[in-house]
């Protein structure tokens, strides 16, 4: 067990996704609570048996009554496949732009799901809102999927900027490219 953190320290556990493509899953903890940013899947790349690998979500079962949310910064599989398996672990809401939460309730109704039980809710750039003892700011980025986020995450200890995957394609398939602006000053 690590040891507990003062009030103004952050703390950030790499789930997955970490050294590896796939299975994006971040958690940054503070002492009264623990953010977790996307919850993706990968697929394994031999023949074992095995059709998708997920994070290993013990460090947060641990401390289940610490995890105030998840955070998504977009809608592909290794930023949200792993939802259906963290949720049916912990009862937490679920934050994220409009196309990754279409995608979640899929994902949901795959195993079987009550979509009425569980917690989804909207975000939009440039619109922050609060997740237990952290402020949040989705940031527009371009990616190759619409509706891409980075997070502003504002800690005690300052703001972690999540950039999620974007580029800076200035011509993205859905119009909006990333807000450099905003990136470059997060307050």
């Amino acid at each position: 067990m690590l040891e507990s953190l003062d009030a103004q320290s952050v703390r950030v556990v790499p789930l997955g996704g970490l050294g590896e493509i796939g299975m994006n899953c971040l958690a940054i903890e503070q002492s009264d609570g623990i953010l977790v940013v996307d919850c993706g899947t990968t697929f394994p790349n031999d023949d074992w048996g095995i059709d998708v690998l997920r994070p290993d979500f013990s460090y947060l079962t641990e401390q289940a009554n610490r995890v105030v949310g998840v955070v998504l910064t977009h809608g592909h599989e290794d930023h949200i496949g792993a939802i259906p398996y963290l949720l049916s672990e912990l009862d937490v809401p679920v934050w994220g732009p409009s196309h990754a939460l279409g995608l979640v309730k899929r994902r949901l109704l795959e195993h079987d799901f009550d979509l009425d039980a569980v917690d989804l809710r909207l975000t939009e750039p440039k619109q922050p809102f609060t997740v237990g003892p952290f402020r949040v700011e989705p940031v527009r980025v371009a990616h190759s999927i619409v509706d891409a986020t980075a997070l502003a995450i504002h800690t005690r200890a300052g703001v972690i900027v999540h950039t999620g995957d974007f580029d800076f394609d200035p011509d993205p398939p859905d119009g909006d490219p990333t807000d450099e602006q905003r990136l470059a000053a997060p307050e």
